[in-house]
C-alpha cells in the first residue's frame, strides 16, 4: 500500500488509477495524515430473489422415480 499526498494525487491521478487497476491500494494523505483510500471498484453482486424462477420451470413426475442400479453405483464410488 502506497501513500501519496493530495497534490501528487491531483497531479498524477491517471497514473494512480493504472496502479489501482493492477490491484494496488493507495492512501491519499493531507499533511501526512491518511484521509482516503483509493481502491479498485468491484461491481455489486446481484441480489438473489427466492422464487425468481417460479412458473418458468416444470419438473416431470419421472424426476422422482428411483435411479437405476448403475447410476446409484456411480454415486457410491
Amino acid at each position: 500500500m502506497s501513500t501519496v499526498n493530495v497534490h501528487e494525487a491531483k497531479t498524477h491521478l491517471s497514473r494512480l488509477l493504472v496502479r489501482v487497476e493492477a490491484g494496488e491500494e493507495i492512501v491519499i494523505a493531507r499533511s501526512g495524515k491518511p484521509v482516503a483510500r483509493l481502491v479498485a471498484h468491484r461491481a455489486a453482486r446481484p441480489v438473489r430473489r427466492f422464487g425468481a424462477l417460479r412458473g418458468r420451470l416444470t419438473v416431470d413426475d419421472s424426476f422422482f422415480d428411483p435411479l437405476p442400479e448403475s447410476e446409484l453405483a456411480a454415486w457410491e464410488e
